[in-house]
């Protein structure tokens, strides 16, 4: 696998590049005649497969297939699937001298020779020194699936090798590559993912590192989106990187106080602490720094000092903008952390305090942050003199978008009788698990304006997917109240739909009530 610092590139970059100029080469070999030449199934044996076939074609790049069962011709009870649980646990052992007439398809036949020993031309040595796995393989069949493997055996360049040492992929990802090769499977695992897209990339089998990265797409979330970032970068991954961004700004103090942030390397590290949309607190930036550092002292075996602590940081230091810490956060953390100059801190506490501040080579501006969309989805607001009343009761709706979207907080309607304080216990769930509360109180004037409470972090929301929002307000009994309510409402580039939820005990609903805007990062 690939470390953080881009380590086995090198191995990468060849693979990737070495198709193409054999495959010339190759083009020109066979035009002659090679004599020691590749073979070639003829052409009749693909029209016989497409007359034989029974079952609908399927798509080879679907991801997650549902498990098919045996060809209803069949007797037996042994199946394909029992065949690959067997080659899985390496027991490549198969009872049935004619098991070729057990399947209808070339596919299922094919499936059996997953990891298998039986016919085996190449064996792959997987892992490194001391971890290694020796996994069983077929020539013809790999040089079909992937160009890399094709020059391999069937190139000009060709080296006719029983065995072949691979000691920078897994073993559990050669395999699920090895998979979707022999059974035009996807078989994917948070543990394997990332290994598994390396080896899609090295030998080059396109539809599964889409795969891949439609899976680190759909699992992103705060814990992950550093780490995921990094190894986009790695693979060249353009679109995961822009997820990965979005959910980092979206949840900025989330990310960077998550477990993966650590493992980072260097490099990502400056990309993130000089984000101009970093939605985060300076003062959890300037931790997270400090967090980071104590593992990369340890992953350089240096004592974790606070002077070996800024030597790592290097010049990432100087992309914290610890001026724009609030003066509390400041004198209580970072100015007693130790990783800051004697005369660093001094001239920070002049930039507070002082007519004439002093240049620092620490960034002054404050981030930008990002910018709360607001989905309103009522026409009007009215009172009336017996509505809206609160009794400790539920105002509740549901809600999907049709993208990720991360909520940070709901716009609420105040008093309808003048100026009053309320309290509001905010709630989102999704499928009755609850993913993000608060506790707030806000003041309303009187105005048919909302009002915004927000939720400590924002909660990440999935698309095509009904999620709840609750509200139990307490204070003033008469409020203002939405009417003329929409079932789906435009924003931006995001799609909002409304329906009713059996949570609301207090009257809201689609066609009117309370929760009328519904705040968002996207």
């Amino acid at each position: 696998m690939v470390d953080a610092k881009g380590r086995n590139m090198k191995c990468l970059t060849f693979f990737l590049m070495l198709p193409d100029s054999v495959k010339s080469k190759s083009s020109k070999s066979s035009k002659k005649g090679n004599a020691s030449g590749s073979s070639k199934l003829p052409p009749v044996c693909y029209e016989i497969i497409t007359l034989r076939s029974k079952k609908k074609k399927k798509m080879s790049a679907e991801i997650f297939p549902t498990k098919k069962p045996a060809s209803p011709t069949t007797t037996t009870t042994t199946t394909v699937q029992e065949y690959q649980q067997q080659n899985l646990n390496n027991n490549n052992t198969i009872q049935n001298c004619n098991w070729q007439g057990l399947y209808s398809t070339i596919r299922e036949r094919n499936s059996v020779m997953f990891n298998n020993e039986l016919m085996a031309d190449v064996h792959f040595v997987m892992g490194q020194p001391g971890r290694t796995q020796r996994l069983p393989g077929h020539r013809y069949v790999l040089a079909v699936g992937s160009s890399v493997f094709h020059a391999m055996f069937y190139g000009e360049l060709a080296e006719n090798k029983d065995e072949i040492h691979i000691p920078d992929v897994e073993p559990a990802a050669f395999l699920a590559m090895l998979k979707y090769i022999y059974c035009d499977e996807i078989d994917l695992t948070a543990d394997t993912v990332l290994a598994t897209l390396y080896a899609a990339k090295k030998y080059i089998v396109p539809h599964l590192a889409r795969a891949c990265v439609n899976f680190l797409e759909t699992s992103l979330s705060a814990k992950n989106a550093c780490v995921l970032l990094s190894q986009s970068c790695l693979f060249e991954e353009p679109e995961l990187t822009q997820r990965c961004w979005e959910v980092i700004d979206a949840q900025a103090e989330l990310a960077l106080r998550s477990e993966g942030f650590c493992d980072i390397d260097s490099q990502t590290l400056e990309s993130i602490l000089q984000r101009e949309t970093l939605n985060a607190k300076e003062i959890v930036v300037f931790e997270a720094a400090l967090s980071w550092a104590e593992a990369e002292c340890q992953r350089q075996e240096l004592i974790s000092s606070t002077d070996n602590k800024r030597r790592v940081l290097g010049k990432a230091m100087y992309l914290i903008r610890i001026p724009t810490m609030a003066l509390d956060d400041f004198a209580n953390g970072a100015a007693q952390s130790g990783v800051l100059t004697l005369n660093e801190t001094n001239d920070i506490f002049l930039w507070y305090t002082a007519a004439k501040k002093p240049e620092l080579k620490f960034a002054s501006q404050p981030r930008k942050g990002l910018t709360p969309q607001r989905c309103h989805r009522f026409q009007s607001c009215a009172y009336r003199s017996n509505q809206w009343r609160y009794r400790g009761r539920c105002d509740s709706i549901q809600f999907a978008v049709d993208k990720r979207v991360f909520i940070a907080g709901f716009g609420l309607y105040g008093s309808s009788c003048g100026s009053a304080e309320y309290s509001a216990k905010i709630e989102l769930k999704r499928q009755g698990v609850l993913l993000g509360q608060n506790l707030n109180k806000y003041f309303s004037d009187g105005s048919s304006n909302t009002f915004p409470v927000w939720f400590e972090y924002p909660v990440q929301i999935e698309p095509d997917t009904f999620y709840t929002a609750s509200v139990v307000l307490d204070g003033n009994e008469l409020s203002y109240f939405g009417q003329e309510g929409m079932t789906e409402v435009q924003c931006g580039k995001v799609t909002f739909q409304f329906q009713c939820s059996s949570d609301s005990t207090n009257g809201t609903g689609v066609q009117g009530g309370q929760i009328p805007e519904l705040i968002f990062y996207a």
